[in-house]
């Protein structure tokens, strides 16, 4: 059984009288439908190794997108697969150049 602290149960009690709102952009909420959809259909599972640091690093950064971790790889190899997974090194450097 899960029990919440005085923090939650204020969060929960304000939710349910309606006084919370969403604060996510048009574009962020779009951002994380397209990860929801490219990691809709899974069929196939893989296991990978790494090291404690990079997981610890990809589930921080999981967290500060609001998605679980392992959503946020599959939408990292996904956008690697479509050729939509931009190198920032690339990125900055096109537009130093024009």
């Amino acid at each position: 059984m899960s029990t919440v602290d005085d923090e939650e149960a204020e969060l929960l009690a304000a939710y349910e009288r309606g006084e919370l709102t969403s604060v996510a952009t048009k574009d962020e909420l779009s951002r994380l439908r397209a990860a929801a959809r490219a990691t809709g259909t899974k069929d196939r599972r893989v296991n990978l190794r790494l090291s404690s640091a990079e997981l610890s690093d990809i589930q921080t950064r999981a967290l500060q997108e609001g998605i679980p971790y392992q959503t946020l790889i599959a939408s990292v190899v996904h956008k690697y697969v479509t050729g939509r997974l931009v190198d920032r090194g690339e990125s900055d450097h096109e537009e130093r150049s024009a």
